[in-house]
C-alpha cells in the first residue's frame, strides 16, 4: 500500500471512528475518577437521563444533515407533553395520550416546514418563532400551572421491560429507526445530498421542499415521543419543563460529528455524543464539581465542538481542492 493510500485510509478511519475512541477514553477516565461510575445501576441511570435529549438529538441530526435545525424542539416537547397528559386525564387512554403528543409535535413541525419551504424563512428564525409560540401556548393552556396526579401515565417514562428502563428502550428503537432512514432509504440519501449541495440536489431531480417537509415531520414525531417520556419521568404535565433541552440535543449531535454545514452526520455518532455529555455530567456530580462550574464545562464543550466542526470542514475543503489540482 502506497504512502498516499495509507494516509487516506488513516484519515478515513479518524473521521469515522474518532468519536467512539473519545467515548471509550472518557469512560475509562471516569472509571478511574470514581469506581461507582461503572456500576450497572449508574450506567442505567445515565442512559435514562440522556434518553429524552438523545431522542430530540436524532431529530436534530436529520435536520442538520439537510442544512437546517430546530430551536423549538424543547418548547414543542412541553406543549405536546402537557396536552398529552391532559388527554390522558380526560380519557384514561394511554394510547390516545401518546398519539396526541405525536400529533402536536407533527403539527408544530409542519408549520416550521411551511415557513422554511413555502415562505423561505431561514430555519433559525422559523424555529425560533415556534419556540416562543409553543412555550406560550403550553403556559396559556395550563394557566402556568403544573398538571399532577397523572396515574398510569408514568409507565411511559418510569416503567421497565425485562429490567430495562422504558425511556432507554424508546431511545434504542429510535436510534435504529434513524440509522435505517439515513442509510437505507431514498429519503436518507436525499437528506445527505441536500445538505451537501442543495442546488445540485435540486438539479438532480430531488424534490427539495418535499424532503425538507418530511424531515420536519419525522422530527415532530420524535419530539412528541420525547414529550411523553419527559412528562412521565417528572410525574406531571409541566409547561415550563425541558427548558434548554434543544441545546442538549444540538450539543449531542454536533459532538457526535454532525456538521452544521450539512451533509455529514450519523445516528450512532449522535448517540456517542449524547453519552459523552452524559458521562461528563454524571462524573462531575459524583466527584462533587460545583454546579456553576458544570455549566461552564458544558458551554466549553459546545464551543470546542463547533470550532472542531469548522476546522474539519476547512481541512476537508483544502483536501478536495488539493486533489482537484493534482488531477
Amino acid at each position: 500500500m502506497s504512502k498516499v493510500n495509507k494516509q487516506s485510509l488513516w484519515t478515513s478511519i479518524k473521521s469515522k471512528y474518532s468519536i467512539y475512541f473519545v467515548l471509550i477514553v472518557l469512560f475509562l477516565v471516569c472509571w478511574l475518577a470514581n469506581e461507582n461510575f461503572v456500576s450497572v445501576e449508574n450506567i442505567k441511570n445515565i442512559s435514562t437521563q440522556i434518553s429524552v435529549g438523545t431522542i430530540l438529538a436524532f431529530g436534530q441530526t436529520i435536520l442538520i444533515i439537510s442544512g437546517m435545525l430546530d430551536l423549538s424542539s424543547a418548547s414543542v416537547l412541553a406543549l405536546a407533553g402537557v396536552l398529552s397528559v391532559s388527554v390522558y386525564k380526560m380519557t384514561g387512554s394511554l394510547l390516545l395520550a401518546f398519539v396526541a403528543a405525536i400529533l402536536v409535535g407533527v403539527i408544530c413541525n409542519i408549520l416550521n416546514g411551511l415557513m422554511v419551504t413555502r415562505f423561505k424563512t431561514p430555519p433559525f428564525i422559523a424555529t425560533l418563532a415556534m419556540m416562543t409560540i409553543a412555550r406560550g401556548a403550553a403556559l396559556m393552556y395550563t394557566n402556568g400551572q403544573n398538571i399532577y396526579q397523572i396515574g398510569a401515565y408514568i409507565k411511559f417514562g418510569q416503567g421497565r421491560i425485562l429490567g430495562m428502563p422504558t425511556p432507554v428502550i424508546f431511545m434504542v428503537t429510535l436510534l435504529v429507526l434513524t440509522w435505517y432512514l439515513l442509510r437505507h432509504t431514498v429519503f436518507g440519501r436525499s437528506i445527505y445530498a441536500i445538505g451537501g449541495n442543495e442546488e445540485a440536489a435540486n438539479a438532480s431531480g430531488i424534490n427539495v421542499n418535499r424532503i425538507k417537509m418530511q424531515a420536519f415531520i419525522i422530527n415532530g414525531i420524535f419530539v412528541g415521543i420525547a414529550g411523553v417520556l419527559f412528562m412521565s419521568r417528572v410525574n406531571g404535565g409541566m409547561p415550563n419543563g425541558a427548558v434548554g433541552y434543544e441545546f442538549k440535543a444540538l450539543t449531542a449531535a454536533v459532538i457526535g460529528g454532525t456538521s452544521f454545514s450539512g451533509g455529514i452526520g450519523t445516528a450512532s455518532g449522535t448517540l456517542a455524543g449524547a453519552f459523552i455529555v452524559g458521562f461528563l455530567d454524571n462524573i462531575m456530580v459524583l466527584v462533587g464539581v460545583n454546579s456553576y462550574l458544570q455549566q461552564i464545562v458544558r458551554g466549553a464543550i459546545i464551543a470546542l465542538a463547533v470550532i472542531y466542526d469548522i476546522w474539519a470542514k476547512t481541512k476537508r475543503t483544502k483536501r478536495k481542492l488539493g486533489s482537484a489540482e493534482a488531477k
